[in-house]
């Protein structure tokens, strides 16, 4: 996986913050969806390799409960892990106990979806 995510790190379009993220989600069934950062001049406009990766799948049929592991990898020397916005959207299709795994260049992090969204805002939330 980590020489498919450092390849993939070449497609991010990140001229502003200089910081490359690539990601693949893979899915119960083995099939796997790529996805990277990519940036615009006005920020909020922006998509982490996360949520692109994790909406490829949606685009192509698969739904909540359908994933099975999330890769995610940064081209630095320290772990990074997912931003409160990709947070948000994989407590909304994640079993929590799916693996995400967190890359750099020469480290790597493994968590369950329940640990890195210990508190999180459901459905249950809007009854």
């Amino acid at each position: 996986m980590r020489e498919k995510l450092t390849e993939l790190l070449k497609n991010s379009y990140s001229p502003y913050s200089k910081f490359p993220v690539a990601a693949i989600v893979v899915m119960k069934d083995g099939r796997g969806f790529h996805g990277v950062n990519v940036e615009n001049a006005s920020y909020g406009a922006t998509i982490c390799a996360e949520r692109s990766a994790i909406v490829n799948a949606i685009s192509h049929g698969y739904k909540k409960g359908d994933f099975k592991e999330l890769y995610i990898m940064v081209n630095t020397e320290k772990v990074s892990t997912c931003c409160f916005l990709c947070r948000q959207v994989i407590t909304e299709l994640f079993d929590k106990d799916v693996k995400i795994t967190c890359m750099s260049q020469t480290d790597m992090k493994e968590f369950l979806v329940s640990e890195l969204c210990p508190y999180p805002f459901d459905e249950g939330d809007l009854k």
